[in-house]
């Protein structure tokens, strides 16, 4: 479980909720069928509207990755990959097919059998870099349709707000409806623009996040495998993905923070 993602959550409704409970002392006030209904409805229908429904599903399956998602590992795969290069300096490029079926990481695994497989490099390292392209793509897509849900959401929002106010000026003579007509007008630009803030862009960028990190980790792995394939001394190969895995280090203590006063190393 992603905590940082739960306590946003967390924070975000107990702080809005909150507040309005103060202020007003009850909630039932800013529960308005109508007025989510036009919101979500409409920002549903936009998206279906501009985007493949094979992509939409792809985003709606990634949001997992938002709040459960295990932090890529750049030591255990930078290892396994000092392991197939030693494999490879004592046995050739063949031994290495014994290896394949024990490494876990997916994009690792497959690299290696394309390594055993092929004996030329620069072609090795276009067909991997091609698969990080196409990976990149997606992932960037994913989050693309949570930034559009992101814009639409204020839009029906506004939406919404005018239909209360079309209500509100058509029963002018009838008080008993007004207070009706002007809660859809605010309530629904409140669930446009507190889903569009406070969900559907964050995701957006909790992906991006996510995205950056498996791209870095990939990359780490072609740079090995590559050099692998030249033949290169594992000591020097090991020198070369240390900076991908002193980029992870940095990444973690900047996410850690202080410890007792000073900056964890």
């Amino acid at each position: 479980m992603d905590m940082a993602s739960l306590i946003g959550v967390l924070i975000g409704i107990l702080t809005i909720f909150g507040v309005f409970c103060l202020e007003s002392g009850s909630l039932s006030l800013i529960f308005q069928f109508p007025a989510a209904l036009v919101v979500i409805g409409g920002t549903c229908g936009a998206i279906f509207l501009n985007f493949p429904l094979e992509n939409i599903i792809n985003a709606f399956k990634s949001i997992k990755k938002v709040f459960y998602n295990e932090k890529e590992n750049f030591q255990e795969v930078l290892d396994q990959i000092i392991v197939l290069a030693n494999v490879a300096r004592q046995g050739g490029m063949l031994a290495l097919q014994e290896t394949v079926t024990s490494i876990d990481h997916e994009f690792l695994r497959r690299g290696t059998q394309l390594t055993v497989d092929i004996t030329n490099p620069g072609l090795l390292q276009e067909i991997l870099l091609k698969e990080i392209s196409l990976d990149e793509e997606e992932g960037i897509l994913n989050a693309r349709i949570f930034e559009a849900m992101g814009g639409f959401a204020p839009t029906f929002g506004i939406i919404g707000a005018v239909l209360g106010l079309i209500q509100v000026m058509s029963n002018l003579k009838d008080p008993a409806h007004l207070g009706q007509g002007i809660a859809l007008s605010f309530v629904a630009t409140f669930y446009g623009v507190g889903l569009a803030n406070m969900l559907f862009l964050p995701i957006a960028g909790k992906l991006k996040m996510r995205l950056r990190e498996e791209i870095i980790l990939k990359e780490m792995i072609v740079q090995g495998l590559i050099s692998i394939h030249f033949g290169e001394n594992p000591t020097l190969i090991e020198e070369k993905l240390i900076t991908f895995l002193n980029f992870s280090n940095r990444q973690n203590q900047f996410i850690m923070g202080y410890k007792l006063g000073e900056k964890t190393v």
